[in-house]
C-alpha cells in the first residue's frame, strides 16, 4: 500500500475542475470546484493522492475563471491549500524529438487546412457582397446580412482546423511538462491534451471520471 501510495501524483488542468461535465445537476461552477477539492483534500489526506497545479499559468487560468463566476474567498484559500503549485522546469524536461517531429507536421497541415478555409470564405464574402451591390442594397445591409454570417461561420471553421485536439496554448503545454517532470498522471477534459499526453506516454485520466476514481479510492480504505 505504501509503494501504490507514494506513486498516486496527478497534474491537473484548468478543465479538470471547471468543465460542466463535471458538474452534478443544478450545480454551479463555485460548488463543484468546492465538491472537487474536498475529494482531492480527502484523498490527500488519507491516501496520500497529490494534485500539482503548474504555477503560475494553469493556477492563474483557474483563478481568473473563480473570480469571473465570483467565487468566496475561503474558495480560493482551498485551492492554495489542497492543490500543490508548481513551475515546470522547461531547461530540464526532456521531449523526445519523434514527438516534437509530429507537433510541428500537425500545426503545418492544421495552417494549410485554415489558409483554405480562409480563401474559401474570402471568396464566397466577395461574390456575395457583389451579388449584393448589383440590387442596389447599402453598405450597412450587406455588412449585415453578408459578411456577418461568412465571418461567424469562418470562425468556428477556423477555430476547429487549427484549435482542436492539439495544444494551443501554455498552459496546456505546461501541464504536459510538468507530469513528465513528476511522472504524474494528467487530468482534463481537453482533446489537445489528451491527445499528446497519450503521445508522451502519460497516464491520462478523464476530467468527468476523476471524482468517480477518488471516491472508489476512498470507498476501500481498510
Amino acid at each position: 500500500m505504501t509503494k501504490l501510495r507514494e506513486k498516486q501524483r496527478f497534474v491537473l488542468d484548468t478543465t479538470a475542475l471547471t468543465s460542466v461535465e463535471l458538474r452534478e445537476t443544478g450545480e454551479k461552477l463555485c460548488e463543484a470546484i468546492k465538491r472537487m477539492l474536498s475529494l482531492i483534500a480527502e484523498a490527500r489526506i488519507k491516501l496520500n493522492i497529490s494534485c500539482h497545479i503548474p504555477f503560475p499559468t494553469v493556477y492563474d487560468e483557474l483563478i481568473q475563471f473563480m473570480k469571473r463566476y465570483d467565487c468566496d474567498s475561503e474558495l480560493f484559500v482551498e485551492v492554495d491549500t489542497w492543490l500543490v503549485k508548481k513551475t515546470p522546469n522547461r531547461f530540464e524536461v526532456k521531449i523526445p524529438a519523434e514527438v516534437f517531429y509530429e507537433y510541428v507536421k500537425d500545426m503545418r497541415e492544421r495552417m494549410s487546412r485554415g489558409m483554405k478555409i480562409a480563401e474559401s470564405s474570402i471568396w464566397l464574402s466577395a461574390s456575395e457582397a457583389i451579388n449584393l451591390t448589383l440590387k442596389n442594397v447599402d453598405r450597412e445591409t450587406i455588412k449585415r446580412e453578408s459578411t456577418g454570417y461568412i465571418i461567424k461561420d469562418f470562425r468556428a471553421k477556423y477555430r476547429n482546423a487549427l484549435r482542436y485536439g492539439t495544444l494551443d496554448s501554455a498552459p496546456d503545454l505546461d501541464v504536459l511538462l510538468l507530469a513528465k517532470e513528476m511522472d504524474a498522471g494528467v487530468v482534463a477534459s481537453d482533446e489537445g491534451i489528451k491527445k499528446w499526453a497519450e503521445r508522451l506516454g502519460l497516464r491520462f485520466v478523464e476530467g468527468a471520471s476523476f471524482p468517480k476514481m477518488l471516491e472508489e479510492y476512498l470507498k476501500h480504505i481498510g
